[in-house]
């Protein structure tokens, strides 16, 4: 780790006077939630993203997995950068939209697996389905183990049989399998934004808390930038690059407190 303590990246975060944020949400700023589809705004880290939002020299931007409609329930903050689906749908700081594929292509794929994985948890407690339009996700994480051991890796055969184009890619995880376009990718995104809302001279700072953000902590890297890792309880046996640790959301959202 290249920091000992919070308030050396503190310092590090300041001292250029310009810094951009990159953020996940769900077990980064905030808890997850008992399914994706629940919508629980926290009044609290709505008024600390906007206190960065509106402090001079900081740009915020939200990457999630989540889709665009519900982070912007979740923040409904102006003058930040919302990247939804892993930033296939983004909202820029004007508050302007941009959907960087076409759905109607991609979407034909997916409604060939959907009935299938549908199928295969019909009657099973513990499983849910999570149709994000541009991707789909199976979650396992409150369904027992053998049932889990059993499902998800017959949710791959599906997959694997469906006649996929290459723009697609399989997202793993924690008891969860998504099938996504392969642009639904953080560190694509982070790559994305530098290029197409350049900040000159600013530092970069990433929080992310799974393997999906490990794909953009090289990305920081390259541009001497600082990644830091929400270490979630199923994440900690594994390697990662970041420079720091945080252990859990009220942490993270205590340092960036601190931070303004």
């Amino acid at each position: 780790m290249k920091f000992q303590d919070s308030a050396e990246l503190t310092k590090w975060a300041v001292e250029s006077g310009k810094l951009w944020l990159f953020l996940d949400y769900d077990g980064t700023l905030a808890d997850f939630a008992p399914t994706p589809d629940h919508i629980l705004p926290d009044p609290a880290l709505i008024h600390l993203i906007e206190g960065l939002a509106r402090k001079p020299g900081i740009r915020v931007s939200i990457l999630s997995g989540r889709r665009l409609s519900h982070l912007r329930q979740l923040l409904p903050v102006a003058g930040i950068i919302l990247a939804g689906t892993y930033g296939i749908e983004l909202l820029e700081e004007s508050g302007q939209m941009i959907q960087r594929l076409q759905y109607e292509k991609l979407r034909p794929a997916l409604e060939a697996i959907k009935p299938e994985w549908h199928q295969l948890i019909q009657g099973r407690d513990g499983f849910f389905l999570e149709d994000k339009g541009w991707t789909l996700a199976l979650h396992a994480r409150f369904a027992s183990d053998d049932e889990a051991e059993q499902v998800l890796p017959r949710a791959m055969e599906v997959v694997n049989a469906a006649p996929l184009a290459r723009e697609f890619r399989i997202l793993g995880g924690h008891r969860f399998l998504e099938i996504a376009p392969r642009l639904a990718s953080k560190r694509e995104t982070v790559e994305y934004l530098l290029s197409h809302y350049s900040l000159p001279d600013a530092r970069l700072l990433y929080i992310g808390d799974d393997d999906k953000d490990e794909e953009a902590f090289p990305l920081i890297h390259a541009h001497g930038g600082i990644a830091v890792k929400v270490f979630q309880p199923s994440q900690s046996a594994l390697p990662t690059t970041a420079d720091f640790s945080l252990a859990s959301p009220a942490e993270t959202r205590d340092w960036l407190q601190q931070l303004l």
